[in-house]
């Protein structure tokens, strides 16, 4: 049986909210992870598995729980998966040339269209939001901490989610190329 590759994204991590990234990755491996990895302070690891993806969350977040007190949503989309979020993004060239004007945000389930367009009136000219496919793509050419919309997206979207500027989305890809090998 393949094992997928899954990139492990923990909300909210970052200030108060910490993992420790070293002990995160002994711990994954301790638990039967393959090809561990993680990437920066903020919440990123990549592993390899035979288990589905619900027991690859359980077995994360039971761990997260024990061992570092962390008790928020884990996503953990496949390696072609995230492939297929970078296929999808309507502001492909805005993150050739401003990879960090460009965020993909994972989201639980499918916001309501309201909820979307009461986002969308927060944007500024060239400003952007796309939901697609369990994703909104957000783009603030002005800066993301500048950026009113990304300042109320969290709040308004109305669902759970994680989102990973375009650097960070290109080096867990890459991250994930290399643990499937």
């Amino acid at each position: 049986m393949k094992r997928p590759v899954y990139l492990i994204l923990f909300r909210g991590v970052g200030g108060k909210t910490q993992l420790p990234v070293q002990a995160l990755q002994e711990k994954l491996a301790q638990a039967g992870f393959e090809n561990v990895a993680t990437y920066i302070n903020s919440g990123n690891a990549i592993v390899r598995s035979r288990m589905s993806r619900k027991q690859v969350i359980a077995t994360i977040a039971e761990l997260c729980r024990t061992h570092f007190a962390f008790d928020k949503a884990i996503f953990a989309p496949t390696l072609a998966e995230w492939d297929g979020i970078i296929a999808r993004n309507p502001f492909a060239k805005a993150a050739a040339s401003a990879p960090t004007t460009v965020h993909a945000a994972l989201l639980e389930r499918a916001p309501k269209t309201e909820d979307i367009e009461r986002v969308r009136t927060c944007a500024v000219k060239g400003e952007g939001i796309e939901v697609i496919e369990g994703v909104a793509f957000l783009h603030t050419p002005h800066g993301f901490g500048r950026s009113k919309m990304a300042e109320k997206f969290d709040k308004w979207i109305g669902v759970t989610n994680t989102a990973r500027n375009w650097n960070t989305v290109l080096k867990l890809a890459a991250l994930g190329r290399a643990a499937e090998k």
